[in-house]
């Protein structure tokens, strides 16, 4: 593995998790109804700590391998979607183009999964369990939707 091109990408998914820290949940989801099976909230910063460094060990495991350029393409796809999920969500709270976002998130996850494993078996099994969370997310994400469906369909106006 390339220790810097691991930092890199280490760098990336923390970028991308910063929007956690820049649109919080706050009072506002606090109120939402959620299912009872939902995380309790200091898992998900550890959860994705954890995803994080499997995240860019499976794109440095895979980068200068023969055949990479599709998987670490979709790489990219997959961090950027998972930069613009939080502020839709929790910044916007657009529940319902937040669901959209993760959507095309969990669709571009599963294909990188797919393309890393092509390349190197490890660092497709290194994206595993982000695949696992993010379609817990979806499913809290869809929940949340069916649960407030007058919030759902009436966010506040968009900031300008």
């Amino acid at each position: 593995m390339d220790w810097v091109i691991f930092a890199i990408l280490l760098a990336a998914c923390f970028g991308a998790g910063s929007t956690g820290g820049l649109f919080s949940p706050g009072p506002w989801y606090r109120d939402l109804s959620k299912p009872v099976w939902t995380p309790p909230d200091w898992l998900f910063p550890v959860a994705w700590v954890i995803i994080y460094i499997f995240m860019a060990a499976a794109g440095a495991l895979a980068a200068g391998q023969p055949g990479a350029e599709l998987a670490l393409a979709l790489w990219a796809l997959q961090i950027a979607l998972n930069g613009l999920w939080t502020p839709v969500f929790f910044g916007l709270k657009r529940i319902k183009l937040g669901m959209g976002v993760l959507a095309a998130l969990w669709l571009s996850v599963a294909a990188t999964l797919w393309a890393l494993w092509q390349v190197d078996w490890r660092a497709g099994a290194l994206f595993v369990p982000y695949l696992s969370w993010v379609s817990l997310a979806g499913a809290l994400n869809l929940s949340v939707w069916l649960r407030n469906p007058e919030v759902a369909a009436n966010p506040p106006p968009m900031p300008r």
